[in-house]
């Protein structure tokens, strides 16, 4: 990763971001084509369409936020991709009200499914986005982590009906409306007809060190995002991860 895409932000982005870099590279070269259209659900005020865009493709945003679009289009501009970045006023749920069937490379939900009445038919809708082998990049928040979060906080209790709860809550005052483990969201992935290629875990450790000794011990930042790639596939770590990414391919 280039060090402009690198900002201290990345130690919550870098395993996505290096998952679905290289994911776009391999789908151009399929397509041939240098600039792909990508679609980013929720995408905001552009943290993965601005560097996606910087990549060379065409990106549109969906976001419900007037504000977050507003954002998107002033940080677009500042990058020097206002061309390549276009942001809508729309849900995934209502997708295709402002977005066409069939008409992107890849699908970026990141961060959607924890707020939706329907993860299931969130899912649908962004494969249905997709043309034949495009690729969905999907994250969502892991229960394994908020339940050990909890847990080394203090809070047992909350940690235990994390735990139990269906939807993975901690309590009334969980901001987080709904969790999931990597198996869940691998299941929704499937049942929406696509093929699963990578889980990944994010943010296994990153959320636990305290910030100071990233910040001010030498190499330390550097040395955690390794740590954090050199976990992020091994599934005994998905268990913990704040965090759960999965790479899916729609069938051709």
């Amino acid at each position: 990763m280039s060090d402009q895409l690198r900002p201290r932000a990345s130690l919550r982005t870098a395993v996505v971001w290096e998952v679905l870099r290289d994911a776009l590279e391999r789908r151009a070269e399929a397509t041939g084509r240098e600039a792909l259209d990508v679609l980013d659900t929720g995408g905001g005020t552009g943290n993965f369409a601005v560097p996606v865009a910087r990549l060379g493709h065409r990106v549109t945003v969906v976001d419900p936020s007037p504000n977050a679009l507003f954002a998107l289009e002033r940080r677009a501009e500042e990058a020097g991709v206002a061309d390549r970045v276009r942001g809508v006023q729309g849900d995934i749920l209502g997708l295709f009200e402002v977005a066409d069937r069939a008409a992107y490379d890849a699908v970026l939900c990141h961060g959607v499914l924890e707020y939706v009445d329907d993860p299931a038919e969130g899912v649908r809708n962004a494969v249905d986005a997709l043309r034949p082998s495009g690729a969905l990049s999907l994250l969502g928040a892991g229960l394994g982590g908020a339940v050990l979060a909890r847990a080394l906080a203090g809070h047992f209790a909350e940690a235990r009906n994390a735990l139990t709860d269906p939807a993975g809550r901690w309590g009334d005052g969980d901001p987080v409306p709904r969790r999931f483990t990597a198996d869940q969201l691998a299941g929704l992935v499937t049942d929406a007809g696509m093929e699963v290629r990578a889980v990944h875990g994010v943010r296994v450790f990153a959320d636990l060190v305290p910030g100071v000794l990233v910040d001010t011990e030498p190499g330390a930042m550097e040395e955690l995002l390794r740590l954090e790639a050199a976990v992020a596939e091994l599934p005994a770590f998905h268990a913990v991860a704040t965090q759960l990414h999965v790479l899916g391919e729609k069938r051709a």
